[in-house]
């Protein structure tokens, strides 16, 4: 394929990987991808989040791929770049920070929104201008074109400025209108009242044209239109109520809800008014692609055994289906697109590709790659990726995505188990750093979409509900004897290991199960339940529909210490390893603590590695090298792939 042309700073970004004769180092899979994130202008300009000459920076190239944007970012969590008109870059990062007495959690991962200008040089936070608002984003709601000007609408926290000092008039989120050029904000929606959160969609011309506000109490909601007219209302106790986007033509707009069964529905509504229908009823949607300037839907891909992509203008819908057949066989997503289309970004990632980014042009129909994640990653080094289907002890149907080591065959190998986190999330086919990193050494590994995972209907994602520590732990071993079953895997040289509801599958796997593992590795895993509870609840401010929520996936919190790890430990068999960031917002650097604690007052060998200024999402390169040398090294120690 031809490259397209780019500037000598990003082409040392996206310049190819070479083979290795040996597997290339833990670095390479550990280390942040060489290009993070990349963005589209309606004119063309490009911009992307990117490694350039060993350094994080974000740069943007015109339209002629002129160099205008080159910031160097550092170790900054940086999470996304988007345009918001041809000359202004929004960059999104998160920090973690401490905001002191008075507030139920000790650190807070807060987002700020800054606005790089191609014709400005000097970078400005959103709000930075505004005394009465915090420099913190929560939320956006949508990039409009008013009377001329470039406007985003934000979620913001309104400040008290008094003589004594500037205070939080409330945590809740008010609705600002910001024109970007000159960083003004002005107020586009009150805050809701307390013990309330709202949602708000904006229309084409800015006008705020629905709200949805929420009751915490007792999960009353409501949606009214501009004028002041409730044209929608329910009850749901867990808050399973969302705003969604517009209908095609902006004359609707669609919400999502659970209802009395648990079933997520979705509604389409008139903005005038009227009886609510269902909107794709009988449609399993794995995304919808929503016009950027309206927040219109103007399409959606469907989730299958065959995905199938729909979109709602013809010309469209043969020309991105078109973009899907020509990545047929690796995992493919549209990441962003000019208003017409006539230029798209795609990312690719699954067996031979560690994570490519190309460039679709739709008047030459070709497909170009302008960035590669992993440079040192070749596509010999890339473990084959493929879904295997079994069943549950109990009969129920479910998959796992098993990765095997390069150029090994598949029979009698050791075997990494690597639950997902959530748990309600769920993984695919493609490329994971953290398996294929296993992978390399040697290591089939298998993640299970067990029970309450979120790759199948509702039905299966509420079988997870109360199965803590019971059904979604033994979905795992299932997974393990089907894979023994086909002769793929030694069972006697097993490990589970990881992350966040998956490090706690890990801890389970060698407390409340026994006899299985070799070894276990738990990052930021949760390891009392009903601390997590606790916490979680306190942190709310108490509120009640985050206590039915966890309630409703736990189950009784009588039962709380049943399927605690920690509660466990004495019976723990096998050496365990923690591993968990100091500054995790989610899952608190407490819970690994404790069960150092109750393995140390056990006598069962384990270690701790703490990372420190690490949140719960690995986000920064060095620790996220640190925890992938520590695992590795661990799992070889307790179960060598030799």
């Amino acid at each position: 394929m031809k490259m397209i042309p780019a500037s000598g700073l990003l082409a040392l970004a996206i310049a190819s990987g070479i083979a290795h004769a040996a597997p290339p180092p833990l670095d390479a899979y550990g280390e942040l991808p060489a290009v993070e994130d990349m963005a589209i202008s309606p004119g063309g300009n490009l911009a992307t989040l990117a490694q350039i000459a060993g350094m994080r920076r974000v740069v943007a190239l015109d339209a002629k791929n002129d160099l205008r944007i080159n910031a160097p970012v550092g170790d900054a969590k940086v999470r996304s770049v988007d345009w918001a008109d041809d000359d202004m870059l929004l960059v999104t990062k998160t920090d973690t920070v401490s905001l002191g007495p008075g507030f139920t959690a000790s650190k807070y991962e807060l987002a700020g929104t800054i606005v790089f200008s191609i014709t400005n040089p000097k970078p400005e936070l959103v709000f930075a201008r505004s005394k009465g608002i915090a420099d913190t984003t929560r939320g956006r709601y949508g990039i409009r074109t008013i009377d001329g000007a470039t406007v985003g609408y934000f979620g913001g926290i309104a400040l008290d400025v008094t003589l004594g000092g500037t205070y939080f008039r409330h945590g809740r989120a008010t609705l600002y209108a910001v024109d970007l050029a000159h960083n003004r904000a002005k107020l586009a929606a009150t805050a809701p009242a307390e013990d309330h959160y709202s949602d708000w969609l904006v229309d084409a011309g800015g006008k705020v044209a629905a709200r949805l506000d929420v009751a915490a109490s007792n999960g009353l909601w409501r949606i009214r239109n501009s004028g002041g007219d409730e044209i929608a209302r329910g009850v749901d106790p867990l808050g399973d109520v969302s705003l969604m986007f517009f209908g095609q033509d902006g004359s609707t707009l669609v919400y999502s809800i659970d209802d009395e069964n648990g079933n997520s529905r979705w509604l389409e509504v008139p903005l005038a008014g009227g009886t609510p229908q269902a909107f794709l009823p009988d449609v399993e949607v794995e995304t919808t692609y929503v016009d950027r300037g309206t927040g219109r839907i103007i399409g959606y891909r469907e989730r299958g055994a065959t995905p199938k992509t729909v979109m709602y203008d013809p010309k469209l819908d043969k020309f991105v289906s078109r973009i899907f057949a020509a990545f047929s066989g690796r995992n493919a997503r549209l990441v962003d697109w000019t208003p017409d289309f006539s230029k798209v970004i795609v990312r690719t990632h699954g067996s031979q590709d560690s994570g490519t980014w190309y460039m679709v042009d739709m008047a030459t129909r070709r497909a170009d790659p302008i960035g590669h994640e992993r440079l040192k990653i070749a596509a010999p080094d890339v473990g084959p990726v493929s879904k295997v289907d079994y069943v549950a002890a109990d009969g129920l149907e479910m998959d796992g995505i098993l990765t095997l080591p390069p150029g090994r065959e598949a029979k009698g190998l050791p075997v990494i188990l690597l639950p997902h986190g959530g748990p309600g999330s769920h993984d695919e086919v493609g490329f994971d750093w953290w398996a294929q990193a296993f992978a390399s050494r040697g290591y089939a590994v298998f993640q299970p979409n067990f029970r309450g995972s979120t790759n199948r209907d509702d039905a299966f994602r509420r079988a997870g509900n109360g199965q803590w520590g019971r059904k979604m732990q033994s979905d795992i071993t299932d997974g393990l004897a089907e894979l023994t079953k086909r002769g793929i895997v030694d069972p006697k040289r097993a490990c589970i290991v990881g992350a966040s509801y998956g490090g706690y599958a890990a801890l389970a796997g060698v407390t409340l199960q026994q006899g299985r593992y070799r070894c276990a590795v738990s990052v930021a895993g949760v390891a009392d339940v009903e601390l997590m509870y606790q916490t979680d609840v306190f942190e709310s401010g108490n509120s009640r529909m985050t206590g039915r929520a966890l309630r409703d996936e736990l189950g009784d919190p009588k039962g709380y210490d049943e399927i605690s790890p920690r509660r466990f430990a004495k019976q723990a068999d096998a050496p365990i390893l923690l591993i968990h960031g100091k500054d995790d917002t989610v899952v608190p650097f407490k819970q690994s603590q404790v069960m150092a604690d109750a393995l140390k007052d056990a006598g069962k060998p384990y270690e701790m590695v703490v990372l420190k200024g690490e949140d719960h999402w690995l986000s920064r390169g060095e620790t996220r090298k640190q925890m992938l040398e520590a695992a590795v090294r661990f799992v070889q120690q307790h179960n060598p792939a030799e």
